[in-house]
């Protein structure tokens, strides 16, 4: 989802490869090596995060345990939007311990553990957060894998107390498995994803989360966090087009708000010809959930090239038209956000012009989180 401009000198093209390359081998056994201390000792009691479930998982039915879409949708879906399914990108799990120490073994899907412009922490690393007294969830640490197979501390010397914690699971890469640990005679409560309804993100690879430095930036997992809401990340890098093969598997989930954030992956001749028929195709499922319509970013040089303001203006207007065009016929529940809002006037807050920096999806969170608010607030 990178601009045209020839001036950038990571393109698009090997931007989808080096995606595309994550979901092709799987993991071995090899040595492990990253930060913490080895958790090979005999004195740490393991829990496996299959028997209690990931949150931000949308269907039960997955050819592997951490994949996105049924093994129902390979076949149906684009063989790219299957591969890129495969990662466990806005899944997470939780846990209640009073350990001082936290410790996870976990192996990842492909040898490809970074990117040149996303590092090891953010595509195939593990995200660490804890709740604080008042409720608030604070960063805390994050795995910096350098093999496949990982077993290490997470985090030692904790301040003694019970307390939650989520970990959030590899953006860019699949999840093998994962277990979590705390040393024998510790408590240990698996706490199961919750069952409120989910906000469903369908979007481009900004969605899928480039180019956090860690896995819980991307903004969805942000405003999951801030609003204290499950959320369901379908972001596919390069693939995000409002695609009606998708569509059939989005109508299956009840969720309590759609964000369909495509645009950067679209021409405005695209935006015109699929947002009504995705519109109808999920508002036919479900009458009266609400749909947000997100308008592409700003590169961050369309205040000077001429080429990336053309195409944020001309998908702009076609998406607004289209959105006028549904409110006129009649279609309720209906949300808009704008793209400028999206990124700072100070173009400081994406990694190569495109995609945003963990500054830039804190600021996407920014605008996402007042119509967001409200949808839920609503409903309550």
């Amino acid at each position: 989802m990178f601009s045209a401009n020839r001036s950038f000198s990571f393109n698009r093209r090997q931007f989808l490869a080096a995606s595309a390359a994550g979901i092709t081998s799987l993991a071995t056994s090899v040595p492990s090596h990253a930060s913490g201390q080895d958790s090979a000792s005999p004195e740490i009691q393991w829990h496996d995060v299959r028997d209690w479930g990931v949150e931000g998982k949308g269907f039960s039915d997955t050819e592997s345990d951490f994949d996105r879409l049924p093994g129902r949708a390979k076949g149906v879906v684009r063989e790219a939007v299957w591969g890129l399914s495969r990662h466990s990108a806005g899944m997470m799990v939780r846990f209640r311990t009073d350990a001082t120490e936290i410790h996870a073994d976990y192996a990842v899907t492909s040898e490809n553990l970074a990117m040149p412009h996303m590092p090891a922490t953010g595509v195939s690393g593990l995200d660490l957060y804890g709740q604080d007294t008042d409720g608030l969830w604070k960063w805390i640490s994050v795995v910096m894998p350098a093999t496949q197979q990982i077993k290490k501390a997470l985090i030692t010397g904790l301040a003694p107390g019970e307390r939650n914690y989520a970990v959030y699971l590899p953006l860019y890469n699949g999840t093998q498995y994962l277990k979590i640990g705390v040393p024998a005679g510790n408590k240990f409560e698996p706490i199961k994803p919750r069952s409120a309804k989910s906000i469903v993100f369908y979007g481009t690879s900004i969605t899928h989360g480039a180019c956090a430095s860690r896995p819980g930036m991307p903004h969805p997992s942000i405003l999951g966090r801030r609003l204290d809401c499950p959320v369901i990340n379908l972001g596919f890098s390069g693939n995000g087009r409002m695609e009606s093969t998708v569509g059939q598997f989005l109508v299956e989930l009840n969720p309590a708000a759609y964000v369909i954030d495509c645009l950067p992956n679209m021409s405005a001749a695209d935006v015109t010809e699929r947002t009504g028929p995705l519109i109808k195709q999920l508002r036919d499922a479900h009458p009266s959930v609400p749909i947000v319509l997100v308008e592409d970013r700003s590169y961050s040089g369309s205040w000077i090239l001429l080429g990336q303001k053309q195409k944020n203006d001309t998908n702009r207007v076609a998406l607004k038209a289209e959105y006028r065009k549904l409110l006129d016929a009649g279609t309720d529940h209906l949300y808009y956000i704008d793209g400028e809002s999206l990124l700072g006037a100070d173009r400081e807050d994406t990694t190569d012009g495109s995609h945003p920096s963990d500054l830039g999806f804190y600021r996407h969170a920014d605008a996402f989180e007042p119509v967001l608010r409200k949808i839920l607030d609503a409903s309550a």
